[in-house]
């Protein structure tokens, strides 16, 4: 009798406090009872309602919904699109380091599939939009163009392989820029060997760059200053002959000129070799 007494009151205690929960959820504005559990429509349901969500600009919803298909099916046909989705969706919202995660998950999981060239190209445009001014840390420039080559390298069919390769020379522009910058701070102090270290970066590994012309000019101005005039000749030359109607080169040919030199290439010199590089636009 006692027994059956305890469960009844026991049973009676549940009830009481799930009520209470249930009447607290409801009548605090801080919860929202939908979204206490887990998602638990089939993936085919959620994926339609991550695209509704999308489509009515709700893309924090669409997100959710994405997400929760990968969670609860994973390795499925639609959790493989989920993922496609789910990177895309966070990239729009800004949401840079989650779709860098989708997105490298999904080219972990499935590097050969349909849409391996759209999330990879999608990872690289999120690397590209982190880029910052030259001033700071270049680090998503290196990243834009290790991802951006990726899709030139592996997936050179497809229709992302153009802006890709506009997106890495963005990127170079902005990895020779910093070494312009940091070049320009040691020969305001006079450091010429630090400050020709750094232009001879930009000349021999981003040819191709607007950076060049300057680099080549700042090679000419450091070397003179240090009495090397045979290497300012032929950083002047190659200039010459790549940039003829450049103003750097002017200023170039005005500086050797008032010590009575003029270009001059040394076949032996470094900057001889580099200069063949941009002559054939490699």
């Amino acid at each position: 009798m006692m027994m059956k007494t305890a469960r009844a009151l026991l049973a009676s205690v549940m009830v009481l406090s799930a009520g209470a929960l249930i009447s607290g959820c409801q009548s605090d504005p801080d919860i929202d009872i939908t979204k206490l559990g887990l998602e638990t429509d089939p993936p085919d349901v959620l994926y339609t309602q991550g695209l509704a969500n999308m489509k009515a600009g709700n893309m924090a919803e669409a997100a959710r919904k994405f997400d929760a298909i990968d969670a609860q099916n994973p390795f499925s046909e639609w959790a493989r699109k989920a993922l496609v989705m789910s990177t895309f969706v966070k990239y729009r919202q800004g949401r840079f380091d989650d779709a860098l995660a989708s997105g490298n998950k999904y080219m972990a999981q499935y590097p050969k599939s349909k849409d391996a060239a759209y999330v990879q190209y999608l990872v690289g445009l999120t690397y590209s939009k982190q880029i910052v001014d030259v001033t700071q840390d270049q680090r998503a420039s290196q990243k834009t163009i290790e991802a951006m080559q990726a899709v030139v390298d592996n997936y050179p069919d497809s229709e992302y392989v153009d802006d890709a390769q506009a997106k890495m020379r963005f990127a170079r522009d902005q990895l020779a820029g910093k070494e312009m910058q940091v070049g320009r701070y040691y020969m305001e102090r006079k450091e010429y060997l630090a400050a020709i270290s750094r232009f001879r970066i930009v000349v021999e590994k981003y040819p191709n760059t607007n950076q060049v012309e300057e680099a080549l000019a700042r090679l000419v101005e450091a070397y003179y200053a240090m009495g090397v005039v045979e290497e300012a000749q032929t950083a002047a030359a190659v200039l010459g002959h790549n940039y003829p109607d450049s103003q750097w080169y002017a200023d170039s040919y005005k500086l050797l000129q008032s010590g009575g030199a003029e270009p001059r290439e040394n076949k032996g010199s470094w900057i001889a070799a580099a200069g063949k590089k941009l002559l054939l636009g490699s």
